[in-house]
């Protein structure tokens, strides 16, 4: 449980996570012709089978065709970022207009860099290249060279370094600043913090459709909501959001990370109120989560506002990839990667071994619980996925 969790206040919420704030930030990426919201699974078998209420969960497979949630926040980061350039506010653009001739004598041709262990570097390659851009990708050591030819696939230079993730963006960093080249990433230091914001902006339109979603099931809200934590953008702009329209009713955020890449987890534990940085190679299955360094502006919000961390092992993603590749009964079948499918596989966990009863009521688990969980990606490493799913790869005992 979260040591410096703090009672409830609005004061604390962040402005930039406003419902009316979201509200366009989904306006501009909806401008685009290929946006729709994804599926929103209702597993009433499964949930049945562990004695809570209902379980939701988010299918990002399905993500402008990318097979993962990343991209909401590449493309509103750099649609932010040229419509400062144009010196207009984003609400009053749309695609089409920055892929535009005229939009592009006045930008001229950019060159956006970034760090990722695979989708987030995947969707800013996609972004520029459908607004006519450049991009450069870096990899860490250990990435998969199947998420390496995908980003290549978008047009970007892309490759596969020898640093972890945290080196990879200081690197990215410095050739940004070299070159003039235009650094989007998702983790926030000081003097650069503007973009990270922006990225969690789009994430938390992810929130949006989920309860726009699950309001068409029931009026009842979610009660505990289970994130990937990575750098935090992510995990935090859900957050936000679900502070922002839940307010005191909000779910019990309960975050999820690798442990090898624990850095959260291990903030918590140490209660003194400052992040602690995990470093080393951080081998894990869950790529996407392979991060030792808290974003501080994910940080502040989910060290205020998170009821729990875990730090779970890979044959917990493991089972949550093959639970929701074998749904039971009626239930819909979600195709989840690695670090999509980590938070179902813990969620089966607390609910079913004896030994994790006292946490399950911690938590307040039980019958009456209505459970939201993100399915960030899909078999975004086709490979990886059918030795995990077909031929049992970290099995569970």
């Amino acid at each position: 449980m979260n040591p410096m969790k703090q009672p409830f206040s609005m004061s604390g919420v962040p402005e930039e996570f406003s419902l009316e704030s979201i509200r366009k930030v989904q306006q501009f990426q909806s401008s685009h012709e290929r946006y729709q919201k994804t599926p929103l699974a209702k597993l009433d078998s499964l949930a049945e089978h562990l004695g809570v209420q209902e379980i939701f969960v988010k299918d990002e497979s399905y993500r402008f065709g990318l097979n993962a949630f990343k991209v909401l926040g590449g493309i509103y980061a750099v649609g932010k970022y040229l419509a400062e350039l144009l010196d207009r506010d984003i609400e009053s653009l749309t695609f089409e207009e920055l892929k535009s001739p005229e939009t592009k004598k006045v930008t001229g041709e950019i060159t956006f860099i970034s760090a990722t262990d695979g989708n987030h570097g995947r969707g800013i390659a996609w972004a520029a290249k459908e607004l006519g851009h450049h991009s450069i990708i870096y990899m860490p050591k250990g990435s998969s060279e199947r998420r390496l030819q995908a980003i290549k696939g978008e047009g970007a230079y892309a490759e596969i370094t020898d640093f972890n993730y945290d080196a990879a963006v200081r690197y990215s960093s410095s050739l940004a600043d070299q070159n003039g080249w235009v650094l989007i990433q998702d983790t926030a230091w000081e003097g650069y913090e503007k973009i990270p914001q922006w990225i969690m902006q789009g994430y938390a339109t992810l929130a949006k459709e989920s309860i726009e979603q699950i309001e068409l099931h029931t009026e009842e809200p979610p009660t505990h909501v289970f994130l990937q934590c990575g750098v935090g953008s992510y995990a935090a702009g859900i957050t936000g959001y679900l502070l922002q329209y839940y307010q005191e009713h909000h779910p019990k955020v309960i975050a999820v990370e690798p442990h090898s890449a624990n850095c959260y987890y291990r903030s918590f534990q140490e209660a003194d109120n400052s992040r602690h940085i995990v470093d080393g190679d951080m081998d894990t299955i869950m790529d996407g989560l392979a991060c030792g360094e808290p974003n501080p502006l994910s940080w502040k919000i989910l060290k205020r506002f998170a009821e729990a961390s875990f730090s779970c092992d890979d044959k917990i993603s493991a089972l949550g990839m093959r639970i929701l590749g074998n749904p039971l009964q009626e239930d819909p079948k979600v195709i989840s990667g690695e670090s999509g499918a980590v938070t179902t596989g813990l969620l089966y966990c607390l609910l079913s071994e004896d030994g994790l009863q006292g946490m399950k009521e911690k938590l307040q688990l039980d019958e009456h619980s209505r459970v939201l969980l993100i399915s960030t990606e899909g078999d975004t490493d086709k490979e990886s996925y059918r030795k995990i799913v077909w031929e049992g790869e970290h099995p569970l005992v």
